[in-house]
């Protein structure tokens, strides 16, 4: 048997680039032998196994069959007379179907095997297709378009762009799981320009039935990308920042419709919710003063009072967009500064066990204290 580095890890290495994760690949074993050298099995689709000592997973070389609906309608046939070509071919992208050697102490040693020319695209900057095998994963359309994200001075051959449009023609993107259709959306908008997968998902047709149509719609709108672009380069690069910049057009019911489609987390989908609810207030209060009840409004929503790291993260992003909100960043302050001791004791005697009324005085001098600051 022999042991291969491959995919990414190669890839990353030819760019200069650090390499965090390593797939490994195993020529001419059998699922027997792994075990019995000590590789814990734990591959449900096809042989996948645990190195007994470092945990990294090691694949049986394999070749696939497409027997079914989406990216886990396939057969895979792993066997000892499976070739390392064989297995590269059914990659995604040439710059992916690269390999090396690794020798008993772990260590890449030897030519890079580069049955596809990979080398030769990934100095060109192109993204090619392996085989007419592609198409039939209606995830690597995903891939791509993160891909597109994290390496956005690379272009996609016309052949591949076709390959692409197939996938969503077939109309298996469908079949694809809510959680996976999030991890590769969620990769790429952390990723250096998000807004090119983006415009990989509007150009192959994918946009419309993956995202949510008020985003697919706006995003046909060259100003509106601009605006996006330049929102991405002046917010950081949290997830959290980034989904709520790309969603901020979107009412807060419509972010909650697509995000429970997608499984989005909790965390990210409230972020969301409550920047897309500020920035509805600063849009209605962009040439009139504040009405104090709309800012407790709001800050009982993004719930200041008991998260407010969260409330000043959402405060800042929108400072770095372009939103003037020193306003409410002091009423926020001037609220968060009162003594609740004070509040509870100004309550009568008879009425400090009663919940609804100890409530009513926070909300009263609150409002007194965002009044303060909005019309001293």
């Amino acid at each position: 048997m022999k042991i291969y580095a491959v995919g990414g890890a190669i890839r990353d290495t030819l760019m200069g680039l650090p390499v965090h994760d390593i797939d490994y690949v195993v020529v001419g074993s059998s699922v027997d032998e792994m075990i019995a050298k000590g590789f814990r099995p734990v591959g449900k689709d096809f042989p996948v196994f645990l190195h007994p000592e470092t945990q990294a997973e090691y694949a049986l070389a394999r070749t696939e069959r497409k027997t079914g609906q989406g990216y886990k309608g396939f057969h895979f046939y792993a066997d000892p007379s499976v070739t390392l070509e064989q297995d590269l071919e059914r990659r995604d992208l040439t710059i992916n179907a690269m390999a090396q050697e690794v020798n008993a102490d772990g260590k890449q040693f030897g030519p890079i095997i580069d049955p596809y020319n990979g080398q030769e695209d990934l100095a060109a900057k192109i993204f090619r297709h392996v085989s007419s095998a592609f198409s039939e994963d209606p995830l690597r359309l995903l891939r791509i378009a993160r891909f597109a994200a994290r390496f956005p001075e690379f272009r996609i051959t016309d052949e591949t762009m076709t390959a692409l449009k197939t996938i969503v023609q077939s109309g298996e993107l469908n079949a694809l799981s809510a959680e996976r259709i999030w991890q590769e959306l969620a990769r790429g908008l952390v990723a250096s320009k998000p807004m090119h997968m983006f415009q990989i998902l509007l150009n192959t047709g994918a946009a419309k039935p993956l995202l949510p149509n008020t985003l697919t719609t706006k995003l046909a709108e060259e100003p509106f990308r601009e605006g996006l672009i330049e929102h991405y380069e002046a917010s950081g690069t949290s997830l959290e920042e980034r989904c709520a910049i790309t969603l901020m057009d979107l009412s807060a019911p419509e972010i909650r419709s697509w995000a429970e489609c997608v499984r989005m987390p909790i965390e990210v989908r409230d972020f969301s919710e409550i920047f897309s609810d500020l920035r509805g207030l600063l849009n209605k209060y962009e040439e009139s003063a504040y009405q104090s009840v709309d800012i407790l409004a709001w800050f009982n929503r993004a719930d200041v009072w008991r998260k407010p790291d969260r409330s000043q993260a959402l405060l800042n992003l929108a400072g770095k967009i372009g939103f003037n909100v020193s306003v409410l960043v002091a009423a926020m302050r001037n609220a968060q500064a009162l003594n609740t001791a004070e509040i509870i004791a100004g309550v009568g005697a008879q009425d400090r066990s009663n919940g609804e009324r100890i409530g009513s005085a926070f909300e009263a001098a609150r409002l007194a204290a965002i009044t303060a600051v909005v019309q001293p």
